[in-house]
């Protein structure tokens, strides 16, 4: 593992995921997932989500059709509510899922069009 890239990563994870997903996640590692919760934190966060040629909010529209795409539905509602972080508004998100139903297909847009506005309005009842 490198120290910098893990570093670099576990700055991008926070700043993207917040503090606490990430303590949480830390919190609930054991010996068993550790190395993937390092490989993840180095490669997904230390190395893409760190490179500059795009921007955040870009990174969580890509990441959200490519997640509704092939079927993951907890990780595209964990992505919804970075998006307050990441500056994808609900209007960039609605953008990307159109893409995801004619490139992926309707049933994957749908149903992640489901869960993308139960994870909204969830965010915006904690914000009441």
């Amino acid at each position: 593992m490198t120290q910098t890239r893990y570093d670099q990563g576990m700055a991008t994870r926070r700043s993207v995921l917040g503090d606490a997903h990430v303590n949480r996640a830390e919190a609930n590692k054991t010996e068993f997932d550790e190395p993937f919760q390092n490989l993840i934190t180095e490669a997904a966060w230390g190395h893409v989500w760190s490179r500059p040629q795009i921007s955040k909010r870009e990174r969580s529209m890509i990441t959200l059709a490519l997640l509704a795409a092939l079927g993951q539905w907890d990780e595209v509602a964990m992505h919804v509510r970075a998006s307050k972080n990441t500056g994808a508004s609900p209007e960039d998100i609605r953008e990307a899922m159109l893409h995801v139903a004619i490139y992926a297909g309707v049933p994957a847009a749908n149903h992640a069009n489901k869960i993308i506005k139960e994870t909204l309005a969830q965010m915006e009842e904690s914000n009441a």
